[in-house]
C-alpha cells in the first residue's frame, strides 16, 4: 500500500480538492483517507468529525465513519490524552486500519505546514512516522508561490522528511507560469508534479452547504437546495433602490433580508435568485412562501439579525461537498 501525505504551507491551498480529484480520476477508486488532526469541525449531536473526512468517505463509498478518521481537533486535549509514543502508535494503528486492503492511503495534513507540530501531527512528522511520501500543495499568485517554495528550501530541516514533489494549484495562466517559473522551482530542488488551473466555480457554494453552515430553517423551495450562489446582496434598502443595485442584476444571487421585508422578498423572487435568507427568525406571509415553493427558490429563516447573518456568511469558507 502506498501512503501519501498531502500538506500545504498555508491554509486553503486546495489539499482536499486535489485528493478528491485524484481519487475520482482513478477508475477503481481503491483508496482510503485519514486526517489525523482535524481543523474543520462539524458537530452532529454528540459526534464530532472533520468536513473533509466526510467528503472523502462519500467519494470513496468506503463505509468508513468520518469521526474515526481524525485523532482529535483540540491540541490541548490531544496532549492530555496522548504522550509522544502513544500518539505515534495510535496514528500507525489508525493508518493501518483505514488502509487495510487498499492501494493508496491519503493522509491530509492540517491547514499549514506547522499545524499539529506540537502533537507530532504536522505533515513532516506524519510522513516520517507513517513512512509516507510527502506532497506539498502551493497556491496563489506567481510571487507568493515562489516565496513559499524558497522559504521551504531555505529553512526546512531536510532530515525530518523529504518532499516527493509539489503541486501548483489555482494558477490563472498555466502556460505562462510554466515558462516563467518552472526552471526557478526546479533549481530550488523541488519536483513539479503538476499545475492545476484556477476554476472560479470552485470558489462558489451551494444553497445546501449554506443552510448547514448557518443552521437555517428551510420553509420553502427545498428542490432548489443544489443551486449555486455566485453573488450576495444584503436587502437593507427599498425595493426600488435594490432594483437599481448592480449586484441585483447579476445571476445566481443570495439575498439576505429581514423576514418582514415582503417588498424585498417579492422583488428577489422575480429575478435570478438562488436563495433568500430571512433574518430575525421572522416568517413572511403565506403567499410569499407559496410563491417561493412554486419557483423552487429556497426560503430560509435564521435567528440572528441581518448584520450578524451577513457577517457569518462573509466569514464562511466554501468547501467541497459530494454534490459538487
Amino acid at each position: 500500500m502506498k501512503r501519501i501525505v498531502v500538506g500545504s504551507v498555508k491554509g486553503n491551498a486546495g489539499k482536499t480538492s486535489i485528493i478528491a480529484g485524484i481519487i475520482m480520476s482513478l477508475m477503481n477508486k481503491n483508496c482510503s483517507y485519514i486526517k489525523p488532526v482535524g481543523d474543520r469541525l462539524i458537530r452532529k449531536g454528540k459526534i464530532n468529525f472533520d468536513s473533509d473526512s466526510r467528503l472523502i468517505t462519500d467519494i470513496t463509498n468506503s463505509g468508513a465513519k468520518p469521526e474515526e478518521l481524525s485523532l482529535g481537533f483540540d491540541h490541548c486535549k490531544l496532549k492530555y490524552k496522548y504522550n509522544n509514543d502513544n500518539i505515534k502508535n495510535e496514528l500507525i494503528r489508525m493508518a493501518e486500519k483505514a488502509g487495510s486492503g487498499k492501494d493508496i492511503l491519503f493522509i491530509e495534513g492540517g491547514r499549514t505546514l506547522s499545524y499539529g507540530a506540537s502533537v507530532l501531527l504536522d505533515p513532516f512528522s506524519l510522513s516520517v512516522n507513517l513512512d509516507a511520501e510527502l506532497i506539498i500543495v502551493v497556491s496563489g499568485n506567481e510571487d507568493m508561490i515562489i516565496d513559499e517554495l524558497t522559504y521551504m528550501n531555505k529553512y526546512m530541516n531536510r532530515k525530518t522528511g523529504a518532499i516527493s514533489g509539489v503541486i501548483i494549484n489555482r494558477v490563472n495562466y498555466p502556460d505562462d507560469f510554466k515558462k516563467s517559473c518552472f526552471e526557478e522551482i526546479k533549481e530550488l530542488g523541488f519536483k513539479i508534479l503538476g499545475v492545476i488551473p484556477f476554476r472560479d466555480e470552485l470558489n462558489n457554494f451551494t444553497v445546501r452547504f449554506l443552510t448547514e453552515r448557518i443552521n437555517a430553517n428551510i420553509i420553502a423551495g427545498e428542490k432548489g437546495l443544489n443551486k449555486v450562489v455566485k453573488n450576495i446582496l444584503v436587502g437593507a434598502m427599498s425595493s426600488g433602490e435594490m432594483l437599481r443595485h448592480i449586484l441585483f442584476r447579476r445571476e445566481k444571487k443570495l439575498i439576505i433580508t429581514s423576514g418582514d421585508r415582503s417588498d424585498i422578498i417579492l422583488t428577489a423572487l422575480e429575478s435570478d435568485t438562488s436563495a433568500i435568507v430571512l433574518s430575525n427568525d421572522i416568517l413572511p406571509p403565506a403567499n410569499i412562501i407559496s410563491m417561493a415553493s412554486e419557483k423552487d427558490i429556497p426560503l430560509m429563516t435564521v435567528k440572528g439579525d441581518t448584520f450578524q447573518v451577513a457577517k457569518q456568511i462573509d466569514d464562511m469558507e466554501p468547501l467541497l461537498s459530494i454534490e459538487d
